[in-house]
């Protein structure tokens, strides 16, 4: 059993109060809050071994370059790649998915050839495929989901052929909470001779992640989605995969021989991919928070947040017209709803007078959003800090909107 109580203690910014009311943070899906082992990890780097790393032979770089490397370590014990090699850092999800994109996508499909997404993938997984097809004439192709907000696994079949190079598909919806079944999805996209990408940006924080289990070819990951700082993750590729592709970026510390004519060697993988100065203390901060996790147990926090969504659905559910936005066989710690005749953005607006944190609007998810036939919606995520109290809290702001007490507000407000 997790002590709840206990956890939230090491995130200074739960302590403190906002507009002189305690932060109640439901916004988890945009960005986590960062524990003090995190924070210390990130202050003791500069404060004690700030050095560039792979540059120089005094004590202090090769310090730091065994800091950054082990934490490749760390990373790769925490998803269970086979190898280092294997663990590839970015700025997040999206420069990860683009790496993707930019290299496996231009030099192993062809004109013809097509890419699979399903209808909850946030932009991040839509637009760089586009601009992929849209150059390079390939077909993007979209599998539906059902009213439930879950993928129709047999529509995903049908769009199968032999055609299909690439499946990326997301972990977990940011918007409906939907967990995809990936192990199935992985199987029939193989079958088909089709490679797999996963966004695992609502995924990783929340549950265990086996990439050898899982049998992807590619997982994403964002350090500021698992309670890690923002600008750093993670591009896990099948160390076969990865050899075969050229780099993404040019520039230091990505060669070993060059001349004014041509690159005459590159280095081996993964650091051909990591071209420039890299975001050393943000490594650092992304291994402390894959740290903190593993210590917590993935499980423990799957089976918390798991009891915590249930307790807000059913609380929730008492509110007069509300409407929930997804009702999948499996929910992760997102629920999305909107209040009858009320704005989402007016909901938001009204609970953050209460300190409550939430987000409101589209969630990066537009074509979804567009299909629903909604503005958008508020939405809740939850994270490790959270507890029944948060929901209760929440739910007694929302009830104060149905009282009228919303209303009265934003007519003086509009005097």
């Amino acid at each position: 059993m997790l002590n709840i109580k206990d956890i939230k203690k090491e995130f200074p910014i739960l302590n403190k109060n906002f507009n002189n009311l305690p932060l109640i943070y439901l916004d988890n899906a945009a960005t986590t809050q960062k524990p003090n082992a995190v924070i210390n990890s990130i202050c003791d780097y500069y404060q004690n071994q700030n050095a560039n790393v792979g540059r120089s032979v005094y004590s202090l770089s090769i310090l730091t370059n065994r800091v950054f490397e082990g934490a490749r370590q760390t990373i790769q014990q925490f998803i269970n790649a086979a190898s280092p090699e294997e663990i590839v850092y970015t700025k997040g999800v999206t420069d990860s998915i683009n790496l993707i994109a930019e290299t496996f996508g231009k030099t192993e499909l062809s004109k013809g050839d097509e890419i699979i997404i399903s209808e909850l993938e946030h932009h991040s997984n839509i637009c760089p495929w586009q601009k992929l097809c849209a150059e390079n004439g390939f077909k993007l192709k979209i599998a539906p989901v059902d009213e439930s907000g879950d993928l129709n696994l047999n529509a995903f079949r049908s769009l199968l052929n032999k055609n299909t190079k690439i499946v990326a598909i997301t972990h977990v919806s940011n918007v409906t909470g939907t967990v995809l079944p990936l192990k199935t999805i992985i199987k029939e996209a193989h079958s088909a001779g089709a490679k797999v990408l996963v966004d695992g940006a609502q995924g990783a924080a929340h549950n265990k992640v086996d990439v050898q289990e899982l049998n992807c070819d590619f997982y994403c990951i964002s350090g500021h989605k698992m309670y890690g700082p923002m600008g750093i993750g993670v591009l896990y590729g099948k160390k076969e995969l990865l050899y075969k592709l050229n780099p993404y970026q040019h520039g230091g510390g990505i060669v070993l021989d060059v001349s004014y004519d041509e690159v005459k060697k590159y280095k081996n993988v993964p650091h051909i991919f990591e071209a420039g100065t890299p975001d050393v203390a943000g490594v650092i901060g992304l291994e402390a928070s894959a740290k903190f996790l593993m210590q917590l147990g993935l499980e423990n926090v799957y089976r918390h947040e798991k009891k915590l969504t249930q307790y807000a659905n059913k609380q929730l559910s008492r509110i007069n017209g509300i409407k929930f936005f997804g009702n999948p066989q499996e929910q992760s710690s997102i629920i999305s709803f909107l209040i009858e005749n009320i704005h989402p953005y007016d909901v938001g607006n009204h609970l953050n007078k209460f300190g409550v944190c939430v987000r409101t609007g589209v969630h990066c998810a537009i074509p979804y959003i567009d299909k629903l036939g909604i503005v958008g919606t508020v939405r809740l995520s939850f994270g490790i800090y959270n507890d029944e109290s948060d929901v209760d809290k929440m739910c007694d702001a929302l009830m104060s909107v149905k009282k009228g007490e919303w209303t009265k507000n934003r007519a003086k407000e509009r005097m």
